[in-house]
């Protein structure tokens, strides 16, 4: 176990070289913290977080700079979660709030947090096997054509066509929209079959194959698995960092190519806590120099998917985990709202 001291060293170390660059030296520490020790102490304490792996040497100049463990340790011990300032919390407000749509609000929440963490932002759509159903709609679009919309508790609408074998007259179709949103909305998207799979029986015997047809259209639509899908932004902010990427940022920029390389990354969206991820945690190779910082979005408490953002190690921590957690926490509001 590391001595207050040396944690309150380790911090130090971290936060200049996060703002400067530069490996930081030991006079520079006693100069820039009050740590309320000689700096001959202070070189001792960094030979001490030497040893243990908590910062390393870059090259032969007196300059330390942190290491994935040191950074782990800050993250986990020494980092507390920067809160936005009011005029950051009404920006973030009054730009989520103008989305119109599902794609609105993703777009927008993607180019947010690129802005306000300065790295590349990723947002995953709300997902279907996690949503509830809020409204089932058939309309008629010619005497033996239907069309099916979907929509969720998240905003999100998905439309089927379906070509009947005979026409479905007006009054049919009413009837069969009415008792299937009796039945399913509310609900989640698990729990439908069972609900819907005597429906056919109780029509008439020359409307059954229409109405077998439009659940099988519906259940269909409920299991996709291509839902998964991702928004990213701010790619561009990557080349800020060239420095910070030991050999190119061509590995990083292809990982970020890969969505399921991504959706690893950000992590189980029904795990709604906060989650950092620093170089060598990550398991795809080419993302060995960056760090993810992610949590879960969604309506009443219950995350449906995964925000967050892809940066350098050398990363402002609490603010990014700030900015990530606030916009994550409006998105969800707005989904609950919408």
């Amino acid at each position: 176990m590391l001595s207050e001291r040396r944690l309150e060293v380790l911090r130090a170390i971290v936060q200049d070289y996060v703002g400067t660059e530069e490996p930081v030296g030991s006079k520079a520490l006693t100069e820039r913290h009050r740590l309320g020790v000689s700096p001959a102490t202070v070189r001792n304490d960094m030979a001490v977080l030497e040893d243990e792996g908590y910062i390393a040497q870059p090259h032969t100049s007196a300059g330390r700079i942190p290491t994935d463990k040191g950074y782990r340790l800050f993250v986990d011990k020494l980092a507390g979660v920067k809160p936005l300032s009011s005029p950051e919390r009404r920006a973030i407000q009054n730009f989520l709030d103008g989305a119109v749509d599902l794609d609105d609000v993703v777009g927008r929440t993607v180019r947010l947090l690129a802005q306000l963490t300065r790295q590349v932002a990723v947002v995953q759509y709300p997902s279907l096997t996690r949503s509830t159903v809020r409204h089932v709609e058939l309309l008629s679009l010619a005497p033996a054509r239907l069309m099916l919309v979907l929509i969720t508790d998240t905003g999100r609408v998905e439309q089927r066509l379906i070509d009947c074998q005979t026409p479905f007259g007006e009054n049919s179709l009413a009837d069969l929209r009415a008792r299937l949103n009796s039945r399913v909305v509310g609900r989640r998207f698990t729990d439908v079959p069972p609900l819907v799979q005597d429906l056919p029986e109780s029509f008439d015997a020359e409307d059954r194959a229409t109405v077998t047809v439009v659940l099988a259209t519906l259940l269909e639509t409920l299991v996709e698995e291509a839902e998964e899908r991702l928004m990213i932004g701010g790619t561009a902010n990557l080349t800020r960092f060239g420095h910070d990427f030991p050999l190119t940022i061509r590995p990083v920029l292809e990982a970020l190519e890969e969505q399921v390389v991504l959706l690893k990354l950000l992590g189980e969206a029904s795990e709604s806590g906060m989650a950092v991820r620093i170089g060598h945690e990550n398991a795809y190779e080419g993302l060995n120099s960056t760090s993810v910082v992610s949590v879960g979005y969604g309506s009443g408490g219950e995350a449906v998917a995964k925000l967050g953002v892809v940066g350098p190690t050398r990363m402002d921590y609490p603010g990014t985990m700030g900015a990530v957690r606030a916009v994550a926490r409006y998105v969800g509001q707005i989904l609950a709202e919408s």
